[in-house]
């Protein structure tokens, strides 16, 4: 006897989750044996140039990574610590313009990166690289002497691998994983955003968690003074990866249960997995509450295409940032790779489309509390809201 078809779509897909943490396995990291959690350790590359002020003392710089340590720490409810060593200034053989790259993605000069790179894995050639997860080269330049905040080396913007691998010319010791660039002006999220390029990894080719703006938006507004928010059409200021921040003076909100779950620091026993022929209510709490039993909701449309709701809520350090607050439902397609050509890996739906940039993408009570997808057939409605948490009602509409 044959199944329905969206049982069988929804079985199929029941399995795509446990992929998604399997994924892990190609992350950079270690496992601790005692807590199992994940322990990623950085080197933290400090470079000058000849002719250029030094904008920031090593104690400003190790500070800002220990913010970062603070951040990956909650945003994975405690399963994840970031650590971090860190060279004394090391001054490069050639002054910051010659290492200066465009602002816009699209048009960087790779082989500006490939100088900057192999330069200072040269001048740090005296540490050990094989006792880390992944290397930061950090700048004593700012954003307009280098022409970008921040940007991940690879898996980024030389590629998602590196055919000739970087060596240093001394003692031959090979770059592990991938390396983050940033500026001294690079704000948190710019600093997490970059990491986590390296931290997810790639798979099958594909990096794991992608830049989550558009890139090919981004040509046209490549900076905040040319309309960057213009690009933040997939995800909006409600993820770093999108964003890097939503206020610059501020910490960067916390991310996505995509994000979450694409680097495996959502527990999976916090994911509840909806069939929608079965009229279903659930509390979902909130994201960055740990203490709830669900955190998430996973509505499988086939073997690659789901529906995420998250509920985002001003608790923890980093949520009460956020242009708004409430539930967010989010459409996936692990098919696509990178926000280009007018597709993404994931994006919001928009509970009020009046406000521009997603800032009112949240669902809430009183407010816009329903949404129907047509196109599946899944009605999703807000019945009450209980503390910080959201009752929600999820079937096919009537």
């Amino acid at each position: 006897m044959s199944l329905p078809c969206t049982r069988r779509r929804f079985l199929a897909a029941s399995g795509a989750l446990g992929l998604m943490a399997l994924s892990a396995r190609a992350q950079p990291g270690k496992t601790d044996a005692q807590s199992g959690g994940r322990r990623l350790k950085g080197l933290v590359i400090l470079v000058d140039f000849p002719g250029t002020l030094r904008p920031v003392s090593r104690d400003f710089v190790i500070e800002r990574f220990r913010k970062l340590s603070h951040f990956v720490q909650e945003m994975s409810y405690g399963r994840v610590e970031a650590g971090f060593d860190f060279t004394p200034w090391l001054t490069l053989p050639e002054p910051i313009g010659r290492y200066a790259i465009s602002p816009i993605n699209l048009e960087v000069d790779k082989s500006r990166v490939n100088r900057l790179i192999q330069h200072a894995i040269d001048a740090a050639d005296g540490q050990d690289f094989s006792r880390y997860d992944y290397l930061v080269i950090y700048l004593a330049a700012r954003f307009k002497d280098y022409g970008m905040v921040g940007l991940c080396g690879y898996p980024g913007m030389l590629g998602w691998s590196q055919d000739i691998a970087f060596k240093t010319s001394g003692r031959g010791q090979a770059v592990p994983n991938g390396v983050a660039i940033f500026t001294a002006t690079a704000h948190l999220g710019t600093l997490f955003h970059d990491s986590t390029h390296v931290w997810g990894g790639v798979v099958d080719g594909k990096r794991q968690v992608p830049c989550l703006y558009d890139h090919d938006l981004q040509r046209a507004h490549p900076t905040i003074e040319q309309g960057w928010e213009h690009a933040l059409i997939n995800m909006g200021y409600w993820d770093p990866m999108s964003c890097h921040a939503y206020k610059w003076q501020a910490p960067p909100p916390g991310i996505s249960s995509w994000t979450k779950l694409r680097l495996g620091w959502l527990p999976l026993d916090k994911v509840r997995m909806v069939d929608p022929d079965t009229p279903t209510e659930i509390l979902l709490g909130p994201l960055e509450d740990a203490t709830y039993e669900t955190l998430v909701i996973r509505i499988p449309l086939d073997a690659q295409r789901y529906i995420l709701i998250e509920n985002r809520q001003p608790i923890g350090s980093y949520d009460p940032v956020l242009p708004g607050h409430g539930v967010l439902i989010m459409h996936a397609d692990d098919r696509v790779a990178e926000c280009r050509f007018g597709k993404a890996p994931v994006r919001l739906v928009d509970a009020n489309p009046e406000r521009p940039h997603l800032l009112g993408a949240a669902f809430s009570l009183p407010g816009r509390c329903c949404y129907l997808d047509a196109e599946n057939r899944i009605d999703i409605r807000l019945l009450e809201r209980v503390g910080f948490a959201y009752r929600i009602r999820i079937g096919r509409p009537h």
